[in-house]
């Protein structure tokens, strides 16, 4: 049996995502009680290492404000952006963009819409504006460098340069939704949500493009399978 086409599974994948968060986004809004918890719990501990450990705590916030911040993410897609339109790949360099920017305003609709209050602590270490769900830092990581690992997957970059890229989109999006925990600014299930929902993005944007791409395919190739002129 043909495996099924890469926009097909990622279809599936962007919907399987979708739900999960739909999932904990009615969770967090009925204000479940073992969420709530756990929630809690794993804010707490992390907040009291964070007051305990400056010199670690100082280390977080350079990473979330610098190297793991929306605007650098933003930035890099950009990068990609420009390089995708100077080859005159018009049509990807549209959905990678696209992608960046119903990211943004996704996470932007919900935050407003379900106005999550963000932890509260007498001694904070950090602060941040907005509602809490979901993180926006964890979401933007997710698609920045999704996108970035599956252009280069497009582009036929040699396995060490995909590997390199995974290793380093790993460690940013996983270590993003640490320093947001660990400076207390955020909920665990913050966190989740903003990496399901990112993830869910990059998928669809792989589906929906595999998708247009086979249609022009179609359009462009005669009854007998033949390209026209």
């Amino acid at each position: 049996m043909q495996p099924a086409p890469l926009h097909r599974r990622a279809a599936r994948a962007a919907a399987v995502l979708t739900v999960l968060f739909l999932v904990l986004l009615a969770l967090v809004a009925a204000h479940w009680g073992p969420l709530w918890t756990v929630d809690r719990d794993i804010a707490v501990a992390l907040h009291h290492s964070a007051v305990r450990d400056h010199g670690f705590t100082r280390a977080n916030r350079v990473l979330t404000d610098w190297f793991w911040d929306p605007w650098t993410m933003r930035a890099l897609l950009a990068v990609a952006v420009g390089w995708l339109l100077w080859r005159r790949e018009w049509r990807l360099a549209l959905w990678v963009a696209v992608t960046a920017a119903v990211g943004t305003a996704l996470q932007q609709a919900v935050k407003a819409a379900l106005d999550r209050e963000r932890p509260r602590w007498p001694n904070p270490v950090d602060s941040a504006h907005y509602a809490a769900f979901p993180s926006g830092h964890a979401l933007t990581a997710t698609v920045a460098f999704g996108l970035l690992l599956w252009l280069l997957t497009l582009h036929g970059a040699p396995a060490k340069w995909l590997r390199l890229m995974a290793a380093v989109g790993a460690v940013s999006v996983l270590g993003v939704g640490f320093t947001r925990l660990y400076l207390g600014v955020h909920w665990p299930s913050d966190v989740l949500a903003g990496w399901l929902l990112g993830a869910a993005l990059v998928y669809g944007a792989i589906a929906s493009y595999g998708y247009a791409r086979s249609r022009t395919s179609e359009r462009e190739a005669s009854p007998e399978g033949r390209v026209r002129p």
